[in-house]
């Protein structure tokens, strides 16, 4: 197909695309994170079944949103900074014969002064080693200040190794004064267009089909092995899928990321499992701007100007990452909008690159495997005819990204590959509406 050809086809999927996507959803991406906001929340601790990528079902625990179903991981809660924050925790966990109900918390790694009180009958709580514990069918309220902005985790501090295996963790993000949405920090320079959280876990299928069967105390942690990964509570493929959809009640969040060329796109990225974990972002390096809900700066005011830039980020357990990502193309020697040299610049376009050609000849489709995210054509927005059953998961013609754990091992579901800690950002054209 000539260029004029493909600018044609473009325009028309592109005008097809806008028509429909007052009806039907685009993609899963979102400007801001899911999650619930407010200083005030009720979580529930309850046992569930989660869904692997492979289709099995396992038994978890997870933090529910009042009397709702529980989630894996639990709901990320987002608040303002200098907001008192109450959580009020109530435990639902089940006995399973011959193993009596637990004991359950939380604790707020990174937040000062957190207080926590009894809710109700004094008698159903109990001093743990880390904090005040709800017993079975008692309630304790945790309470403290906001007082920093960024990226933290809260997980159980009740017989911590099984319980966050179990599920009993999930995210807190603290927006900075004044500017609940658009800055992660106070300063200018952690301004951003759209954010998306990876919450990285692993599960050990022994330990759940253990605790299912009443054997809690068979459980053995020097022979921890897990087999399945996730990001925000689910493998891959489903953490490609939209959030809240029906078929994963307990898992609500997906984790695909989508932006146009140009935009700042955030990272939040947070070590719930047990093991590092080296998140690979292709297409260009990362800025790391902080890390543990600091900024890296060098002084107050400064910014992060201590920044580290790389491809990939090794996430640690319990620690978390703020790291922004752009993309506009730059550099790649061809004109990604497949422009002639007259045409009109694109939005964020690299001048540079404005008009050249392709510089190779593709293959014939007869010589080629095609993955499933191949739109036909080589260029953003770009979409042609391909062979039956082929493509069909990039109907606007992003350019597309892998993001993905760099340890072989975790993109597999129970040793089936693909799988895993795997997802993909979608590099849309502008003139695709993102939600």
């Amino acid at each position: 197909m000539s260029r004029l050809g493909n600018r044609l086809a473009r325009t028309v999927m592109l005008s097809l695309c806008a028509l429909i996507s007052g009806v039907l959803p685009i993609g899963p991406a979102q400007a801001a994170i899911e999650g619930i906001t407010g200083s005030t929340f009720t979580l529930t601790a309850k046992a569930g079944y989660i869904s692997t990528g492979d289709g099995q079902s396992l038994l978890a625990y997870g933090y529910a949103n009042g009397g709702g179903e529980m989630q894996y991981p639990g709901p990320t809660l987002i608040v303002n900074q200098g907001d008192t924050i109450r959580i009020t925790l109530t435990n639902q966990l089940p006995a399973i014969a011959p193993d009596a109900a637990p004991n359950v918390s939380i604790v707020f790694p990174g937040q000062e002064d957190v207080s926590a009180n009894p809710v109700g009958n004094q008698a159903l709580t109990a001093q743990g080693n880390l904090t005040l514990e709800a017993m079975p069918n008692g309630s304790v309220r945790y309470e403290f200040v906001a007082s920093q902005p960024g990226t933290y985790l809260y997980h159980s501090g009740t017989d911590t190794a099984l319980q966050v295996e179990m599920g009993l963790t999930g995210a807190l993000i603290v927006r900075p004064n004044g500017n609940p949405l658009g800055r992660a920090y106070g300063h200018n320079d952690s301004q951003f267009d759209r954010e998306y959280l990876f919450f990285q876990t692993a599960m050990d299928l022994n330990i759940h089909r253990l605790v299912e069967l009443g054997a809690r105390s068979m459980v053995d942690f020097s022979t921890y092995r897990p087999t399945l990964w996730f990001f925000n509570g689910r493998n891959a493929p489903d953490d490609m899928s939209d959030d809240n959809v029906a078929w994963l009640p307990t898992q609500p969040y997906g984790s695909m990321a989508m932006m146009h060329p140009g935009e700042k796109v955030l990272l939040r990225l947070v070590g719930g499992g047990r093991n590092f974990t080296p998140f690979h972002h292709h297409g260009n390096n990362t800025w790391l701007i902080a890390k543990d809900g600091r900024l890296l700066q060098s002084g107050p005011n400064s910014g992060p100007d201590l920044a580290v830039s790389n491809f990939t980020i090794t996430i640690a357990a319990g620690e978390t990452y703020d790291a922004t990502f752009e993309w506009t193309g730059k550099g790649l020697g061809f004109d990604i909008y497949g422009h002639a040299p007259g045409d009109p610049m694109a939005p964020n376009e690299d001048a540079a690159d404005h008009g050249k050609p392709l510089p190779t000849e593709l293959p014939d489709f007869l010589s080629v495997t095609i993955g499933g995210f191949y739109s036909g054509s080589p260029f953003i927005g770009g979409v042609e005819a391909l062979p039956p059953g082929q493509g069909g998961l990039n109907p606007n013609g992003a350019v597309v990204f892998m993001w993905h754990s760099h340890t072989e091992r975790e993109l597999t579901n129970d040793d089936i590959f693909p799988g895993g800690a795997m997802s993909m950002m979608m590099i849309e054209h502008p003139d695709v509406p993102l939600p």
